[in-house]
């Protein structure tokens, strides 16, 4: 008998007042028994609905989705948390044997979790992250930040694939629970994933246009988002530090060589105050570089020992009106 793959669908909602109705209704034909295009049966056996506590009406629509739809399943968040952790949130209440997520935004298309799933059966993928076979649909700035971030990541896990994260993953629902049930607070998701499973597969598909919906990032935010990340990485960027350190005093003794060459075989007068101001700039912007990083560092390691949880799931609907 072909075993039929239970699907867990979690959708982070931050502001999808607009979107998550149609997403629904998209989503409801494929609760019932499917095929993927290489023949793997699947169902999406549910989707959770995690709120995390946008400024718009979410709240009442995610109630309203819950009563008309039986696979519907509310998660609710005492505050706004973001969307790493609305997303582990959902992954902790997952019950099948796959998770898949997705934003709520509608560019990712729910039919598309069966080319995801031909790719981790047909390779014996743990993950299987989305891979868009097309420009980002942002402006030009914000895709060369982009590729940029993505290349930093690349090198600060050296892995082949690494830094080709998407929100629209699909995951073994085990390593997803067990992920979502150790996971701390100051961990990024898609590092985490990259720790614990050891076979990560891309699946090439189309975009779409969002739907009547702006983007819930700024760079500010996408910038912190970054941020975050590279701390998440764990112990490279204080090696790099270290590396740093050892360039600042090569360009030093560089330096220092040069003007005593000058003075004793040159004609042009060495001014004292000149070289002295321009090796007390850059050394101490290296201090402060390196006392920077390591404060992040600190500040982590105190977060994590204070016990601060990455989430808080609550009971009841917790109303809109947080702005992230």
């Amino acid at each position: 008998m072909t075993h039929k793959h239970l699907v867990s669908l979690v959708i982070p909602v931050y502001a999808g007042k607009k979107t998550l109705p149609l997403l629904m209704e998209e989503i409801l034909p494929l609760t019932f028994e499917q095929r993927s295009p290489n023949g793997n049966q699947y169902i999406i056996c549910e989707v959770l609905l995690v709120h995390d506590c946008g400024p718009d009406a979410s709240d009442r629509i995610i109630e309203e989705l819950s009563a008309e739809y039986q696979f519907v399943r509310p998660v609710w968040l005492t505050r706004n948390f973001g969307q790493h952790a609305a997303t582990l949130a959902g992954m902790a209440s997952a019950t099948g044997d796959w998770i898949a997520t997705i934003d709520e935004d509608g560019q990712q298309a729910p039919g598309d979790i069966g080319l995801l799933l031909d790719r981790a059966l047909a390779e014996s993928q743990q993950v299987v992250y989305a891979q868009p076979i097309m420009p980002p649909p942002h402006g030009w700035l914000r895709n060369l930040l982009s590729r940029t971030a993505k290349g930093i990541a690349h090198k600060l896990l050296d892995s082949p694939n690494s830094g080709q994260f998407n929100s629209f993953r699909l995951i073994d629902g085990e390593i997803g629970r067990i992920l979502a049930a150790y996971c701390g607070n100051g961990i990024y998701l898609d590092v985490a994933l990259s720790w614990i499973a050891g076979r990560i597969g891309y699946c090439p598909v189309m975009l779409r246009h969002e739907m009547a919906r702006p983007s819930g990032y700024s760079y500010m935010k996408l910038l912190a988002h970054f941020w975050h990340m590279i701390i998440a990485l764990g112990t490279r960027p204080l090696r790099f530090i270290t590396i740093m350190g050892l360039f600042s005093v090569a360009i030093a003794a560089s330096l220092a060589g040069y003007v005593i060459f000058l003075k004793m075989f040159g004609d042009m007068p060495i001014q004292g105050w000149t070289s002295l101001i321009i090796t007390i700039a850059f050394f101490s912007g290296c201090i402060l570089t390196a006392l920077g990083v390591i404060a992040e560092y600190l500040a982590l390691s105190l977060t994590i020992a204070m016990g601060k949880p990455l989430y808080m799931v609550s009971t009841k609907p917790t109303r809109s009106g947080t702005i992230r």
